[in-house]
């Protein structure tokens, strides 16, 4: 485990420095390990596994600057890991109460895999129409997972600003949604 440390923290250091292909290489390697990690922690729904994996690095990707160098890095990692892996659990919970299981032809529901990409653009192509008053807050808090405290922080917000801009924003974009469907 420490020449794991050793290794990441390295390319993480180097890539703060502003070594891309030191980055590039962090990724991979923090993919390998991330992998491992969350396998056995998600005991009997590995399929959710590599989505959660490809989640992790996008908050490390977008929380790389919150990096404390004197800290070690995988306790940082790996506390974004088990924040992401709560945070799957309770939507799997949530929606296994409300769903009743299917015994037949679950082929019949499968998504393709472009799907996801497409509503990940969709929901992107609606930020981006929003102030950043109201696209930041949502972005921090409900995409990328951030506290309200560490949202008004990153944007200079107080946390009630952040509550109203996340309401406001969120009743813009189903608005929007609306007009369009």
């Amino acid at each position: 485990m420490q020449l794991i440390e050793e290794r990441l923290r390295s390319l993480m250091l180097r890539s703060l420095a502003g070594d891309a292909s030191s980055y590039h290489c962090f990724l991979d390697e923090l993919a390998t390990h991330l992998r491992s990690f969350l396998r056995k922690r998600l005991a009997g729904l590995s399929e959710d596994a590599e989505d959660l994996v490809q989640e992790v690095l996008l908050a490390i990707h977008n929380q790389r600057h919150t990096y404390d160098v004197r800290l070690p890095l995988t306790a940082w990692v790996h506390a974004i890991a088990r924040y992401k892996l709560i945070d799957l659990l309770r939507r799997r919970s949530r929606c296994d109460l409300l769903n009743d299981p299917l015994d037949e032809d679950e082929e019949l529901f499968a998504a393709s895999e472009n799907e996801a990409f497409e509503a990940r653009f969709d929901l992107a192509k609606l930020l981006r129409q929003l102030p950043d008053r109201h696209r930041l807050p949502i972005q921090y808090v409900k995409i990328e997972g951030a506290s309200l405290a560490d949202t008004a922080a990153r944007t200079g917000m107080s946390v009630s600003a952040v509550k109203v801009g996340i309401h406001r924003g969120l009743k813009a974009l189903a608005a929007k949604m609306g007009s369009s469907g």
